[in-house]
């Protein structure tokens, strides 16, 4: 089975200063320290052993900021990592990489998308996202979680969660698409995806009777996946991951010390 490009989004949200970043003197949150390394360092080394000749492309602000990361001068020489320039947003900034690729004459898809943040990531969680979507002949996949199993790990990971018919879940910072057809699914995340804060949000992508249904959770997880494939002529389906760690990424002060939790326990400097 064929390997994906992946995709890490370190970019600034809004093109703003991360509170976390200010607080420990660095310009982008990537490249705050946690158990001894970068954010992202972590992110690269989950990813890198997916697959072994998978490309990785860096979406960031200032690409020269992560050029000491261990690990980005040693995948950079062996041809397997890119950078590329964040844009205003996250649909822009992947539309850039899929340009910039092209322009290198190669294929960007399939493309696995993960964040800069996103530091317990692991190389079997995403080539289980990858061989999924392949099996299934999805043209986009959305990793999740259920509450239940997010909370095992620490009662604090998740605040907020979509409460659905069958299970409330949170996403797991991991997006698959098949091809450029299936990209019109990410259009959902144009401006952002931080979807549970902003019931506007949902309604402008979604669609008003989709977010009636996902707010009185008459849909299943399934069903709303359905709903939202119908909306944008797209395969979307949700791949329920069994380890809850996966949803927690460094979003705050909270959360970086949840992950640095986790990390200790799960992956030791």
């Amino acid at each position: 089975m064929s390997s994906p490009t992946v995709l890490i989004l370190a970019g600034k949200r809004d093109g703003k200063l991360d509170p976390l970043a200010e607080a420990a003197g660095v310009t982008h949150k990537c490249n705050v320290p946690i158990q001894g390394k970068p954010l992202l360092q972590w992110v690269l080394e989950g990813v890198k052993d997916g697959w072994a000749d998978a490309p990785i492309w860096v979406s960031i602000h200032d690409p020269e900021v992560i050029a000491d990361v261990p690990g980005v001068a040693e995948l950079t020489q062996a041809g397997r990592l890119h950078m590329s320039v964040s844009r205003d947003g996250i649909v822009e900034s992947i539309e850039a990489v899929i340009e910039q690729a092209k322009k290198q004459g190669t294929n960007p898809f399939p493309m696995l998308i993960t964040t800069g943040d996103n530091v317990l990531v692991a190389a079997e969680e995403i080539r289980s996202i990858h061989d999924f979507g392949m099996r299934e002949e999805a043209g986009a996949v959305i990793a999740i979680a259920e509450k239940a199993s997010i909370l095992a790990e620490h009662p604090e990971a998740q605040r907020r969660f979509y409460e659905f018919k069958d299970m409330a879940i949170s996403n797991c910072n991991a997006y698959w698409l098949r091809d450029a057809a299936s990209f019109r699914a990410a259009e959902a995340f144009r401006g952002g995806g931080q979807f549970i804060k902003t019931k506007g949000r949902i309604a402008q992508a979604f669609g008003i009777l989709n977010l009636i249904r996902f707010r009185l959770g008459w849909s299943t997880v399934d069903g709303a996946m359905a709903a939202i494939s119908r909306r944008f002529r797209v395969k979307v389906r949700a791949f329920l991951l069994t380890e809850g760690a996966y949803a927690v990424d460094v979003d705050n002060e909270r959360t970086y010390k949840i992950a640095e939790m986790l990390l200790a326990k799960r992956k030791p400097s």
